[in-house]
């Protein structure tokens, strides 16, 4: 099995970490550094890490006005709760970027907001409905 560890830079890991926990209808906890957080599923998955903007000197991610936020990247998460999240992230934005829709590629509904540091988030049902 492979794993990918997506990690963005974002400028509040708290602020951060509890609005993908609202999204994903997570517990509430906090993020394990102020400066570093995974949002893990129930089974011990890594869904994605946030990381502060400039802590350790990581060469992409010194500055988030070196390029605006999330060019070049989709966060796409496949979610068996789909109704549920769309509720959650009804909640958390006063708009989205893409209104609930069928993708005619895969048959499954899907839906896109921005995060807190403005990523474009793709919520897309893990079957078809």
């Amino acid at each position: 099995m492979r794993c990918t560890w997506t990690i963005i830079g974002v400028a509040d890991v708290a602020r951060s970490f509890s609005w993908y926990q609202s999204l994903f209808g997570q517990p509430d906890t906090g993020p394990a550094h102020s400066y570093f957080g995974q949002i893990v599923d129930a089974d011990g998955t890594v869904l994605l890490c946030l990381h502060q903007w400039g802590a350790h000197d990581h060469p992409t991610l010194t500055s988030p006005g070196s390029s605006q936020p999330g060019n070049g990247l989709l966060l796409f998460f496949r979610v068996d709760d789909f109704d549920e999240t769309l509720a959650r992230a009804r909640a958390l934005v006063p708009g989205f970027e893409e209104e609930p829709n069928i993708n005619p590629n895969t048959g499954t509904m899907e839906f896109a907001l921005r995060d807190p540091d403005g990523y474009y988030v793709m919520v897309s049902a893990l079957a078809s409905s």
